[in-house]
């Protein structure tokens, strides 16, 4: 049986055909769904912030004639949601003497199956082959969580191809990276709730600049989505007093193979180069063979 795409997956697939508007508002509607597009399309233009013809032509642009039929599908859809029978919810039970480790990492799993769902491989393939575009330059920032992350995900594609930069204090380098962003540079940015005001300035002045932003954000959206060419958004919720990044790293990891594959040679030389530099320096020690 063919599986339904829902109208809150065909709205996060088409936020990079959007309008900054249009994006603005579907980034109001996302994070707040599906309760936001319920009411009347002026109060939901006011909330957004954008007009009530921005409205319609999102949806018009979802295969909607107008607003009053993206209404009735959304009210069918989640009638169809909540009368969902409880075994389709739950088609694996586990036991209920499971450790902890086993729950965690359970549930981890689960995050990371469901962003697989939730990220179109389009968008996927876009975001790898502009950070392969050696024309273009790279700039990575993180947030108080994930600074850590754009630090990792900036070294490796510093090995893979040259112009990448990490802006290590995401609280006032980024101002000052500003000053060398061009049309066509990207920007990769991570904020994930609660979400920081530097990042949703940083992608607004970028792509003012004329870079092109790519977010990897939670799948409730970051505000900073307004702003970028490419939203990435991941499953992160956890069991516990905060989220989990561990679907964000699984995402970076697969970015970096994808781009590695789309520049094979270039990769292998300066990886050759890299080894021949700590070689040099004598940077690691080498591992003592047994006898």
């Amino acid at each position: 049986m063919e599986q339904r795409v829902t109208i809150e997956e065909r709205m996060r697939a088409g936020l990079g055909d959007l309008t900054r508007a249009e994006r603005q508002a579907a980034t109001h509607i996302l994070s707040h769904f599906p309760m936001s597009a319920l009411g009347s399309v002026g109060t939901l233009a006011r909330a957004a912030d954008v007009s009530a013809p921005t409205i319609v032509r999102l949806v018009q642009k979802l295969g909607f004639t107008g607003w009053s039929d993206y209404q009735s599908a959304l009210r069918h859809e989640v009638e169809r949601l909540l009368v969902a029978p409880l075994s389709a919810r739950s088609e694996s039970p586990r036991e209920a003497a499971e450790h902890p480790l086993q729950a965690y990492a359970a549930q981890v799993v689960q995050n990371i199956e469901a962003t697989i769902g939730l990220i179109p491989a389009g968008s996927f393939d876009e975001v790898a082959l502009i950070l392969a575009d050696p024309q273009r330059r790279v700039a990575v920032m993180g947030g108080r969580l994930t600074h850590a992350l754009a630090d990792y995900m900036a070294t490796l594609l510093r090995v893979i191809r040259p112009d990448v930069s990490w802006i290590a204090d995401h609280l006032t380098d980024w101002q000052q990276a500003l000053l060398d962003l061009c049309e066509g540079d990207v920007v990769v940015l991570f904020d994930i709730r609660r979400y920081e005001t530097n990042a949703v300035q940083f992608a607004e002045f970028a792509a003012a600049q004329g870079a092109e932003v790519v977010l990897i954000t939670d799948r409730w959206l970051s505000p900073a989505a307004s702003s970028a060419r490419h939203v990435l958004p991941c499953h992160i919720e956890m069991p516990a007093a905060w989220d989990s990044t561990a679907t964000l790293l699984v995402l970076v990891e697969a970015l970096l193979a994808r781009v590695q594959s789309h520049l094979p040679g270039q990769v292998q030389e300066r990886l050759n180069r890299l080894e021949d530099c700590f070689a040099r320096t004598r940077l690691f020690r080498a591992p003592k063979m047994g006898h």
